[in-house]
């Protein structure tokens, strides 16, 4: 299968740190990739990268055979990236329903929302006229997904989903990237990066797993390899 999304020698600084070093990383339709390690290893800069929120010194990000390593991230959302970052990140004062028609700025002009988020989250209907900042962590996770899914994504890239939120909330999101891997919104499958310290939740979905150590990918390998690979010992180095 070929990847839809290849990032090859990404190197990023902050200031005089050298954030990523020389990253790997190729993501497929269908597959949930995920990419783990400790707090302060590059993960989050990996997606901010990956998305044009911070610039690259180094390497190139394709996606669907395009070089993308010099696009903005609305040009890169127009071409089928979706991001959920950590923190959710959703506007407090608006409604559900103004949050998600948020997510249609990449989108063609009077694109209405994909009725499969209200499939797939229920509860997002049921509060739609809800203010986002009167919603549990858990519905503003739910909601973060929902925006990032307005604009009809072919690879969606969420940073630690589970951040704060009830086990029950989680099982919910674990059976939706599923579903989104094998189908996503329009019976193709999508291509899933995910960014998680949660080893158990990572585990349980990933196809093919990163771990990240000081900017560097040190190991990966086949999600049903995790536990043989010793992938939870080497996140608590």
């Amino acid at each position: 299968m070929v990847a839809e999304l290849r990032a090859q020698g990404l190197h990023q600084y902050y200031g005089g740190s050298h954030t990523l070093r020389g990253i790997d990383l190729s993501v497929a339709p269908g597959q949930i990739t995920v990419a783990l390690g400790r707090n302060g290893v590059g993960k989050t800069t990996l997606l901010k990268a990956l998305m044009g929120v911070v610039a690259l010194r180094e390497g190139r990000v394709d996606w669907q055979g395009q070089d993308i390593s010099r696009l903005p991230p609305h040009a890169r959302a127009r071409a089928g990236l979706g991001y959920v970052p950590q923190g959710r990140e959703i506007f407090g004062r608006l409604t559900v329903m103004e949050n998600l028609q948020m997510g249609l700025s990449a989108a063609p002009r009077a694109a209405p929302l994909p009725p499969q988020i209200f499939e797939i989250f229920p509860v997002l209907l049921q509060m739609r006229e809800r203010r986002g900042g009167d919603l549990s962590g858990g519905q503003q996770q739910q909601l973060a997904i929902g925006r990032a899914l307005a604009g009809r994504p072919s690879l969606l890239m969420l940073d630690e989903p589970t951040e704060g939120i009830q086990p029950s909330v989680i099982k919910d999101i674990g059976r939706v990237l599923r579903r989104l891997a094998q189908q996503g919104l329009d019976g193709r499958p999508m291509a899933v990066l995910l960014v998680e310290q949660y080893y158990d939740f990572a585990a349980e979905l990933a196809d093919r797993y990163v771990v990240l150590e000081r900017g560097r990918v040190i190991a990966q390998g086949l999600g049903a390899h995790m536990a043989r690979d010793g992938v939870k010992a080497m996140m608590a180095i």
